[in-house]
């Protein structure tokens, strides 16, 4: 394991930093959020203008190839910009799905002529994408989905609806895992589309969440055509293709972010026991930190494995996946002991009245969804269990048995 950058990924690190500095507004102790003060309208305003000025410096994908607007760069390059631009008031938050997952597939299976089309306007944040995989019987299970695409025609109709969507409400495009054949296994009857998420018949209703927020959707489909033409890969080839994008999602979507040690520190120390005198004298207090210290520093050095073989040109090995599955339960439980130590306090989310301390409730809000996006804590544990330890796969009794014979519900 190396820590250091090797003398090219320096060069690179200091010409990040160099063009940041130039373009962007550094973080301070009391300015960290871009969107402070902001309407959605302004933010959105603000998050294209970003990502225009970001692809024009072939920093918006640094791993793409020079035709499609990267730099035919490294992935441990990509790794150091989101180090250093991390610490500035870089505006984001709207194009990582589309960026990261639904376009590198149209990439791989998507016409010469489509993607010269659609790469370009979503790499600059002209357009925004969106994935649309879960449904309301089909979460971890992606395979056993009811939405269905009948051919008509050069066309193909699409019935049923998805959930857990991010952004819906506010992209463009999307691309569509539908079920085109019931009379075979699960995994087989399956494929991917993409499709204008403003056609006829899609209807795109927010999920209010409990942090205020609504950046979840329930979308529903009523008889929306798409042209055959939009059809990714072979009909029944779905499965495949959407491998390639589960695999992409298990790439951007890291591991949670959120206060820390450092911040649950700074709150115990100056938060009062009931005995007098700070929390941070107590020993109870004092050991739950320590846990959550051991912890994160259990997560930096397997993420300086991955760094190492991204590093190196290698791929990261399904250990990659530990990081998830211990950062969003942590983030749930650290968060969770901040509010205790507020306690009343601990509800409010006005900056005004907390400061920085909302940023635990804020966090404490989201860390759940956290343990579902990118993979479930369970999903992730059969991954770390059969592909890590090598111990045996799950039981899959609906392997061999079509779709049409699997028992289902009556939702």
């Amino acid at each position: 394991m190396d820590f250091n950058d090797s003398p090219e990924e320096a060069a690179f690190r200091a010409e990040v930093r160099e063009w940041l500095d130039k373009n962007a507004e550094k973080k301070t102790d009391t300015n960290t959020n871009w969107r402070a003060g902001l309407d959605d309208a302004e933010a959105m305003a603000k998050a294209k203008a970003w990502q225009a000025k970001r692809a024009d410096a072939r920093f918006a994908q640094i791993t793409w190839p020079e035709e499609w607007g990267g730099r035919g760069g490294t992935p441990i390059q990509t790794v150091i910009y989101g180090q250093e631009e991390s610490q500035y008031l870089a505006p984001r938050g709207y194009f990582e799905i589309g960026l990261g997952m639904c376009i590198p597939t149209m990439m791989a299976y998507a016409t010469p002529e489509q993607n010269a089309r659609f790469v370009q306007p979503a790499l600059r944040g002209e357009e925004i994408w969106c994935q649309l995989f879960s449904e309301p019987s089909a979460g971890s299970d992606v395979a056993g989905l009811r939405t269905k695409a009948v051919r008509d025609g050069d066309d193909w109709v699409i019935n049923g609806q998805k959930v857990w969507t991010s952004g819906a409400h506010y992209s463009d495009f999307g691309i569509l895992l539908t079920r085109t054949n019931p009379d075979v296994p699960k995994h087989k009857g399956l494929t991917m589309f993409f499709l204008d998420m403003k056609s006829p018949g899609v209807e795109c209703r927010p999920i209010k969440q409990m942090s205020g927020d609504a950046n979840f959707n329930e979308v529903f489909f009523t008889d929306v055509r798409i042209p055959d033409s939009q059809r990714l890969s072979d009909e029944g080839n779905g499965w495949k293709v959407a491998l390639t994008t589960l695999m992409n999602e298990r790439l951007a979507v890291g591991d949670a972010s959120g206060p820390d040690i450092e911040e649950l520190m700074e709150l115990a120390r100056n938060t009062e026991s009931e005995t007098g005198g700070p929390v941070i004298k107590d020993m109870d207090v004092r050991q739950k930190i320590a846990d959550w210290y051991v912890q994160g520093q259990g997560l930096k050095y397997t993420k300086f494995r991955t760094l190492t073989a991204l590093s190196k040109g290698q791929t990261p090995g399904p250990e990659a996946s530990i990081s998830k599955v211990v950062s969003a339960p942590r983030l749930q439980d650290l968060t969770s002991f901040a509010l205790d130590l507020m306690d009343q306090s601990g509800v409010q989310m006005d900056r005004e009245l907390t400061g920085e301390n909302m940023q635990f409730m804020a966090s404490n809000f989201w860390a759940p969804g956290l343990r579902i996006a990118g993979g479930t804590d369970e999903i992730l544990r059969n991954i770390i269990a059969e592909r890590v330890l090598g111990l045996p796969g799950d039981v899959r009794v609906d392997k061999d048995v079509a779709y049409k014979d699997l028992p289902k519900g009556t939702s």
